[in-house]
């Protein structure tokens, strides 16, 4: 029932994403952004760490579960260090999920051939 679930929310907020491309003029990169900034609202306001819990990585996979990740490194670093957690939280909660995308971003560029757009 787990895979159910985390099918049925993970998808629910791939058709939002795609809803807001096909029906209204923001760009790609506008909507990406915004889905990292609602997931931190929604996580400062306590609502989608109980949506995570149940949905798993249906929801925790999403852009808006990197925001809920950036958000709660941010309140565990300040627990933990003060102010200074302000700046250092949300990179080190997040630094696994970066390194990775980085070193898969780089084995792409290895491997595929660049050619003219045109």
């Amino acid at each position: 029932m787990n895979y159910f679930w985390a099918f049925c929310v993970g998808g629910a907020l791939c058709v939002a994403g795609q809803l807001l491309i096909d029906l209204t003029k923001l760009t790609p990169a506008r909507i990406l952004v915004a889905f990292v900034v609602a997931g931190v609202v929604l996580s400062a306001l306590g609502w989608y760490a109980p949506l995570a819990e149940f949905a798993g990585a249906g929801a925790t996979v999403p852009l808006l579960g990197f925001g809920h990740l950036l958000a709660q490194g941010v309140v565990n670093a300040v627990n933990k260090s003060g102010l200074l957690g302000v700046l250092t939280g949300g990179l080190t909660a997040a630094a696994g999920g970066i390194c990775a995308s980085l070193l898969a971003g780089l084995l792409a560029a290895l491997v595929a051939k660049s050619r003219d757009q045109n």
